[in-house]
């Protein structure tokens, strides 16, 4: 058996993931945060957590979170499982990840990824990283793709899907609404 590689976004109506003229997903105030994803939404982003036994992620969505995780708490368990996990960030620039149980990959991402997938039975979770999520769907080692659609158009800011060096295409495997707000969740495997 081996793991499957699942990538999960917030996204807006138009396809943007990253707060314009923010640093990153995780800014205090961004979109994503404004709406209500409700008990359903918090349970998927706890359950894909909790089902995962790794995480992959870029490196400026690895510095957000390493910057953020390490001094939360909650009575979940969500904060204590991300800062235990192990974690896999892809960057050619960072040395000494301080965020503990963080291993680097500087070259051949895609032979690298192939061998996490042989190393876990569980997920791979990626978060964020869209240069990353842009090789990965490239390489062919996006197993699942989950969306949590806020609905909101932004109109200016980081797009998650870019140009791609070939057609990929996914197909519907579940769709759900959570929250009071208007969130969907799309879930999707490749076609």
């Amino acid at each position: 058996m081996s793991g499957k590689v699942v990538v999960t976004e917030f996204i807006s109506i138009d396809g943007v993931f990253q707060d314009p003229g923010g640093t990153g997903e995780m800014e205090r105030g961004a979109w994503s945060f404004k709406h209500e994803r409700g008990e359903d939404g918090d349970k998927i982003k706890l359950d894909e957590l909790m089902d995962a036994d790794a995480q992959l992620l870029g490196r400026v969505t690895y510095e957000g979170f390493a910057k953020a995780w390490p001094s939360m708490e909650d009575e979940a368990g969500f904060a204590e499982r991300m800062n235990s996990m192990p974690k896999y960030v892809v960057s050619t620039t960072l040395k000494d990840p301080e965020w503990q149980n963080t291993t680097v990959i500087s070259e051949n991402v895609g032979d690298e990824v192939r061998k996490l997938k042989d190393r876990y039975d569980g997920d791979i979770l990626v978060a964020g990283s869209g240069q990353l999520v842009k090789t990965l769907i490239d390489e062919g080692l996006v197993d699942v793709l989950r969306l949590m659609i806020h609905p909101v158009v932004v109109g200016q800011g980081r797009h998650l899907f870019g140009e791609q060096s070939d057609l990929s295409e996914f197909k519907l495997t579940h769709s759900q609404a959570v929250g009071p707000d208007g969130v969907f969740v799309l879930t999707y495997e490749p076609a």
